[in-house]
């Protein structure tokens, strides 16, 4: 950990600056939250080797919160599901063996899977050590949908330092409440939703608005300064005319996916504040930012990155937020699957991905590993696998194609056993055999032609 990052994590856990200050607007406070966390860390210390980690199952903000600062001081390493779903920690639990969750009262967990039970913990605790962990404090499991289940490392620096990163460039402190309408078993909620107002000594709202008429009425509720969002509730938003009452909001995030224009330039006209677009990825961390507001076409990589185009036109990074697992070269540098164009100082133009990871719902799927699903099936001899824009919005649908016999209610039936719902082909036609070209390569528009109109 660098030095800098170092004495941020030491100064986090000798205590907050206001310990009286709400961590949760109307809940908990940051010296309730600290006072939390040295109990679990002293619960953890003494069973240690009796866990393999614990999983963050939970949507309470302050608990997970708390969690984290027992990692930093090297409590148990934290492991975050993509999903609460029953299938989700069922993956989880297979791939980590991990047999301890945070959880709130009543969720269903997988056999194996216990929840760690809060009137366990000691009544008190000594403070925090003030010795940062060096090593991961956090694994973010993204096995969803791929059918090869991986695990990123997060390090204190990797994602305490991003918050921190972020709270100075945005100026966000304890004056801050942020309403985040992004659940904290994404990386994204979890990064804004819990790690920003931990390190920043902001409050939090408790409660995750998805619908615009909740989330208009919480803005104007909590009176937020900062509001977290996805672009599909920024499209929601829009296509309700719903307008955020006239508060404090002074700052609005979106990420997880691409952020229509249209939906970009209504928010920003019905609330007079341009919409910040984060660029990155769970290995990764952020990136590079616009704001079309400002007349910003094009993402500017963030201070303090190194970046550049290789000869495959990939974008390259060298970042202090980078999961350790991720490949270097001899350089240091990470070659993204995006393919960017430099444009002029440290901007940049996006022109696609270059590999089969794309977003639906803001949740990552990849498409290759679908096809393998599919090939897997009886009745199946080849398989092709797509993603359409859907038609009035940036989002993206699954549609697949396969050569065989099966039917498409068996193979649907199927995937759906091994596939969250996000991930699973919206149609799915039968040939005898699929187009080819005289190359012997898929005719991809000939395929692409049997989901027109449908």
């Amino acid at each position: 950990m660098s030095g800098t990052g170092g004495e941020r994590c030491r100064a986090l856990l000798a205590g907050p600056a206001d310990a009286a200050r709400p961590f949760l607007q109307g809940g908990m406070s940051h010296g309730d939250l600290h006072r939390l966390a040295a109990r679990l860390h002293a619960h953890f210390q003494a069973r240690r080797g009796e866990h393999k980690g614990l999983c963050l199952a939970s949507e309470d903000r302050a608990l997970c919160a708390a969690a984290i600062l027992a990692a930093l001081a090297g409590g148990p390493t934290l492991l975050l599901p993509y999903a609460l779903s029953l299938p989700a920690l069922s993956s989880l639990h297979e791939a980590a063996g991990c047999r301890l969750a945070l959880a709130e009262a009543g969720r269903p967990l997988p056999a194996g899977m216990e929840p760690l039970a809060l009137d366990s913990l000691p009544a008190s605790a000594p403070p925090l050590p003030q010795n940062p962990a060096q090593g991961s404090i956090l694994g973010l499991f993204t096995g969803g949908s791929t059918g090869s289940p991986r695990i990123w490392s997060k390090t204190a620096e990797n994602l305490l330092g991003e918050g921190f990163f972020i709270a100075a460039h945005y100026g966000i402190g304890a004056g801050d409440r942020i309403l985040a309408t992004v659940p904290v078993c994404h990386i994204y909620g979890l990064l804004y939703g819990v790690v920003l107002p931990l390190v920043s000594g902001a409050s939090v709202c408790a409660h995750t608005p998805v619908f615009p008429e909740e989330m208009a009425k919480t803005v104007e509720e909590t009176a937020a300064t900062v509001f977290i969002s996805v672009p599909a509730h920024y499209h929601a938003l829009a296509a309700s005319d719903k307008r955020l009452a006239p508060c404090a909001l002074r700052l609005a995030f979106s990420s997880a996916g691409m952020l229509d224009e249209r939906d970009a330039l209504a928010f920003a006209q019905a609330n007079r504040l341009g919409i910040i677009e984060v660029f990155g990825s769970t290995e990764t961390g952020g990136l590079a930012t616009r704001n079309r507001f400002r007349g910003e076409r094009e993402f500017t990589m963030l201070p303090g990155l190194d970046w550049q185009a290789g000869a495959d036109e990939r974008l390259m990074v060298r970042s202090a937020f980078l999961s350790p697992e991720l490949p270097r070269d001899e350089a240091g540098w990470f070659h993204t699957a995006d393919r960017i164009q430099p444009t002029s100082g440290p901007q940049f133009r996006m022109l696609g991905r270059a590999d089969m990871v794309v977003k639906v719902g803001g949740q990552r799927v990849d498409m290759d590993a679908v096809k393998r699903l599919l090939l897997a099936q009886a009745g199946v001899q080849d398989a092709f696998v797509a993603a359409l824009p859907e038609s009035g919005s940036r989002e993206n649908r699954i549609v697949a194609a396969v050569a065989g016999t099966a039917s498409p209610e068996a193979l649907r039936q199927a995937l759906a056993r091994r596939l969250e719902p996000y991930a699973l082909p919206r149609l799915i036609r039968v040939l005898g055999a699929l187009p080819m070209r005289a190359n012997g390569k898929y005719d991809r528009e000939a395929m692409l032609a049997l989901f027109a109109e449908r």
